[in-house]
């Protein structure tokens, strides 16, 4: 495998929205498990531009709205044609006088709204309509279908059709959905016209169940793919007892398999973070992997993984011993 260097473009599907190879996930920035400084959180977001990402993904749900207005106050020094941001419908925000906090959605952040699950024609455009005004942008290019796992009539049925109106009326330039699990996802690539699909955590050195059908029936319909969750929630990152996986603390035999994963790389003279985001890059569907950062170290790091040479002798061997599926890497 070559290198995929940061500034690398690619587009989504049929749309021509063009985004970077690597992409910043604006979860972090909304405060997600800790609070983060309104420094901390723009340099996080120069850090990346400086790295050539111009691709930036948000959602009202990361920090009940706080990432899409952060998001936007840090892109407002750029040329909106240089840049591409996605969020994300279904959860709608309505005002909240119930006090408290929103750690038990994850967020450090007061409860001063609630989220509505909402994938009406209605509640995907009102839903759109606010995140626009925080992140302070007359337009977003992509808007994903956020999470309908338990929701799948009324996306189907009401939400997709919405996002592709929105599209036809030029309001956002590529429409897709964004999920923790490959099967809907691969339900939504065949039966709509979707551009571009989500998948967090199910395409990764310990989980390849998107390379089963997903990638595949993207390709053949030319369908984008962006993979987010490259390492797990953390395993992949720094694999020790008390690493998460899919934000559990990670089950030993995951544990093991991701430690004998970083020590064939390290024989190779590679990271295990540059074999995990370039494992995650290396499929011909994948238009970018999505990695969630909180500061402008982590966005440097990640941006020098990405660009690491992973040899192809590290592949064979993680093939050899059972630990990656023959056809894969």
């Amino acid at each position: 495998m070559s290198p995929t260097p940061t500034r690398t473009t690619r587009t989504l599907g049929r749309s021509g929205v063009p985004v970077s190879a690597l992409a910043f996930g604006a979860a972090a920035i909304g405060n997600l498990y800790t609070p983060l400084a309104e420094e901390q959180a723009h340099e996080a977001v120069s850090a990346a531009w400086q790295r050539g990402i111009r691709y930036f993904d948000t959602a009202p749900h990361y920090g009940l709205g706080l990432s899409e207005r952060r998001l936007g106050a840090a892109l407002r020094a750029h040329p909106r044609a240089d840049y591409t941001v996605s969020t994300k419908v279904g959860r709608r925000l309505e005002p909240s006088d119930a006090g408290g906090d929103d750690l038990a959605h994850g967020f450090a952040v007061p409860a001063t709204s609630r989220r509505v699950w909402d994938f009406s024609a209605d509640g995907v455009r009102r839903t759109l309509e606010a995140s626009l005004e925080r992140l302070g942008l007359d337009r977003v290019d992509v808007v994903y279908l956020h999470d309908p796992d338990d929701h799948a009539e009324e996306a189907f049925r009401e939400g997709y059709p919405a996002l592709e109106r929105l599209r036809a009326e030029g309001v956002v330039g590529a429409i897709g959905a964004g999920m923790n699990q490959a099967e809907m996802l691969t339900r939504f690539v065949r039966d709509t016209d979707v551009d571009v699909v989500l998948c967090a955590g199910r395409y990764t050195l310990l989980d390849q169940r998107a390379g089963a059908e997903l990638l595949p029936e993207a390709a053949r319909r030319g369908v984008s793919v962006v993979i987010g969750g490259p390492f797990n929630s953390g395993l992949l990152a720094d694999p020790r007892p008390t690493a998460t996986y899919d934000y559990a603390t990670a089950p030993p035999e995951l544990l093991d398999r991701a430690l004998h994963i970083k020590e064939a790389a390290e024989r190779h003279g590679v990271g295990l973070r540059a074999a995990a985001l370039r494992f995650c890059s290396a499929h011909p569907a994948v238009a970018a992997v999505l990695v969630g950062t909180r500061s402008a170290a982590e966005v440097i790091d990640c941006a020098e993984q990405f660009a690491t040479t992973v040899p192809d002798a590290f592949w064979q061997e993680l093939r050899e011993a059972g630990l990656l599926p023959s056809g894969t890497a």
